[in-house]
């Protein structure tokens, strides 16, 4: 091989390493500005409310069981004597039934050029508590007294809009805080709202009825932990972009363009009450059906993502230019490789910049269209020959047009990259397949005399 060609394409391997620097530190100003636009979501959520997980309601029983008196000798008469023993024991109880209707209605809250947002649901909850006789334990055992409460888990009680009536058993009740959002050894996680029911009949079965109305505002994500022996779960929303996750995935639900609809039922066989009882504290696998209120095109994620491919934007375009100096004998300086490369790495920082004020297709569709005509522009005067120029441009609308679909279909992202690469090559090995590599003189490092 000829001993310029081999500079030459060292030159240009040079200059394909060197862009890397500049795409990197656009992909850096693309992570500062997610990450810029994370601190304001916080920053909201601390202002109004974060995520909520909604845990309940489920009553709380403690009671108090008289057990075996300790027999002590007294020091003084060398007497036994019996000394009364008490045991404080509690657990939670689930609703027989549990039922809960809702409306979400979601706004979008700006701070600069960053949007958040947040949703208000108005919800119906309704179901039943089954007591039954002597808290369902055993009869040999001696219980003294029992007394309930009813639990409501929030994990953030700021938004909780109003003050719901709860008619529980034929009376009315109102909410409130308890001093400490979770006592030692307490199943349910997190902050509550609270119900004190006073003491309970032990001798026979106790059926209490419930229903309140609940508004609560939210961020980002509803999570509602299926805590009843049967919970049936309708919320409805004029959100268009829902995703369902968590544990239980909706039995029925619609999407369309003025919102959703979604229907979830879960039976106690499908669900473990201890972990629902402990939603809260989040984990690998929450006890939760939740819904995201997404955003349907995340720029920083889509501009992250198109980034990665601007080696391969490079790497093909220098690909081109190569084959045109060996198969048209028109050489090309590598400070011409250079400019060329530079301009398709502002593409994505223009990009990113467009998207944060314009949709995302209308910002690619300029950024694409700018920097097309520029390269196309330079081309036709630097190589003076303004059809070749024209041709790279045409070329480069290609890559731009794929590129947008690889971006819009991130689970076959892997495939059509693979798919253009295997192209590429393929195009490049028949165009240069009668090349003698061995005759090649310094066709590409200058111009023949005119």
């Amino acid at each position: 091989m000829d001993k310029k060609l081999l500079l030459k394409l060292m030159a240009i391997g040079f200059m394909s390493l060197l862009l890397l620097v500049p795409l990197a530190l656009i992909e850096n100003q693309i992570r500062q500005r997610s990450s810029r636009q994370d601190d304001v979501q916080r920053g909201i959520a601390n202002s109004a409310a974060g995520q909520q997980t909604l845990t309940g309601p489920v009553l709380a029983i403690h009671y108090r069981e008289r057990l075996e008196p300790e027999m002590k000798e007294d020091p003084a008469t060398r007497r036994l004597k019996s000394i009364p023993r008490f045991a404080d024991r509690s657990f939670h109880l689930p609703a027989e039934n549990l039922r809960l209707n809702g409306e979400a209605r979601v706004e979008t809250r700006q701070r600069g050029i960053y949007q958040v947002r947040l949703y208000h649901l108005d919800l119906a909850v309704a179901g039943r508590f089954v007591l039954p006789a002597r808290l369902g334990l055993d009869g040999k055992r001696d219980i003294v007294s029992a007394e309930a409460t009813l639990l409501l888990g929030v994990s953030d009680p700021r938004g909780v809009d109003n003050d719901p009536a709860v008619t529980l058993g034929g009376k009315r009740y109102r909410f409130s805080t308890p001093k400490s959002s979770t006592l030692p050894g307490d199943a349910l996680a997190g902050e509550r709202l609270a119900i004190p029911l006073g003491n309970l009949a032990l001798d026979a079965a106790t059926t209490l009825d419930f229903d309140f109305p609940l508004q609560l505002t939210g961020s980002e994500r509803l999570a509602i932990a299926p805590t009843g022996e049967a919970n049936t779960v309708d919320i409805k929303s004029d959100w268009r972009h829902p995703s369902f996750g968590g544990r239980f995935l909706p039995r029925q639900r619609t999407i369309a363009d003025d919102g959703f609809t979604a229907h979830w039922e879960v039976s106690h066989l499908a669900r473990n009450f201890p972990n629902a009882l402990a939603a809260a504290k989040g984990g690998p696998s929450p006890e939760v059906l939740d819904i995201l209120f997404v955003d349907p095109v995340n720029i920083y994620l889509q501009a992250e993502r198109a980034v990665k491919y601007g080696i391969l934007f490079i790497a093909l375009t220098f690909a081109g230019f190569f084959l045109s100096e060996v198969l048209r004998r028109s050489p090309i300086h590598p400070l011409q490789y250079l400019l060329v490369g530079l301009a398709l790495a502002v593409f994505f920082l223009l990009l990113i910049a467009l998207s944060e004020h314009l949709p995302f297709l209308a910002a690619y569709a300029i950024a694409a269209a700018a920097c097309i005509g520029l390269i196309g522009t330079y081309l036709a005067g630097a190589l003076g020959d303004r059809r070749q120029g024209f041709a790279f441009a045409g070329a480069l609308t290609g890559l731009y047009g794929v590129l947008y679909g690889v971006l819009l279909s991130e689970d076959n992202s892997l495939l059509m990259g693979s798919v253009l690469l295997f192209l590429a090559l393929g195009a490049i090995m028949l165009a240069t397949r009668r090349i003698d590599w061995y005759r090649i003189a310094s066709v590409a490092t200058s111009r023949p005399a005119e």
